[in-house]
């Protein structure tokens, strides 16, 4: 149930929770067609703020898993939204903890706040494998890194986990004037759906991880000197790769290889050479 919303003094943005409130009734219905929300899914919204995408969520799966920081939000949203139909999670998304969400699967949704956009999206990846799908929308900057391609400009260390982990859409900007307030940048959404166990590339994620942040720390630098602490030049031509070639060049299929080639301790080779 629905209740109809009441009266009140408008809520004031927060600064720092990076509040932006989505008020453009053509684009949630555009990002909602998107989701197309089915009865009896699993649907977790972060943020849903002042229910922009919540009720349409609602209409069309019946229930929704909501978590939002802002107590005065929360508060509303209890008033507004029935427990059958809206199960509240009053807590910061950072420090949520996923085990709780049992292993239905889940579909992510959210229109995420610009100041924890990043560290979010890495925080998902360890509940990848529990996840249908995730639509987010989020600053178009951070979804053009997301899907940039080898050799552009944008393609970094957030373009290569995750689409290690996922298949990446962009879907569609939105414009500034689309939120109150309206934030100083655009924003975009993004499709993220998770790739299949056959999908995967077979490769220790730790050392995935850490060879990929090796690299991209010192971007400007070859991998040859990128990667001094993990790989001589030898070893990195041993795995198909020229060592005076940069980061932001390799594909990510080249990082898989690269991180094959280190043993279980991450600070020697492996002899076996990559599959």
């Amino acid at each position: 149930m629905v209740a109809p919303e009441p009266h009140r003094a408008p809520h004031r943005a927060r600064r720092r929770f990076g509040q932006n409130f989505l008020h453009d009734e053509s684009v949630v219905a555009r990002i909602i067609d998107a989701i197309d929300p089915r009865p009896g899914q699993t649907i977790v919204e972060i943020g849903p703020g002042q229910a922009a995408l919540t009720g349409r969520l609602i209409a069309r799966a019946g229930h929704v898993r909501a978590i939002e920081i802002d107590r005065d939000l929360a508060a509303q949203l209890r008033e507004r939204f029935s427990a059958d139909t809206l199960s509240l999670i009053e807590a910061d998304a950072l420090k949520v903890n996923w085990d709780e969400f049992a292993a239905t699967p889940l579909r992510m949704v959210g229109n995420l706040p610009y100041n924890i956009s990043t560290p979010l999206l890495f925080a998902l990846l360890p509940i990848a494998e529990r996840v249908v799908d995730q639509h987010f929308m989020l600053q178009k900057e951070v979804v053009d890194r997301m899907v940039a391609a080898p050799g552009s400009k944008t393609y970094g260390r957030l373009s290569v986990m995750l689409q290690f982990r996922y298949r990446l859409s962009k879907l569609f900007d939105v414009p500034r004037d689309a939120f109150r307030p309206a934030p100083r940048v655009t924003s975009s959404v993004v499709r993220m759906q998770p790739r299949t166990v056959a999908e995967l590339h077979q490769v220790d994620a730790d050392a995935f991880a850490r060879v990929v942040s090796a690299a991209f720390g010192k971007r400007r630098k070859t991998l040859r000197n990128a990667l001094s602490g993990l790989f001589d030049a030898g070893d990195i031509e041993a795995a198909g790769i020229d060592p005076q070639a940069r980061a932001e060049t390799l594909s990510v299929a080249s990082f898989v290889n690269l991180a094959r080639r280190l043993d279980p301790s991450r600070t020697r080779l492996s002899e076996s050479p990559p599959a």
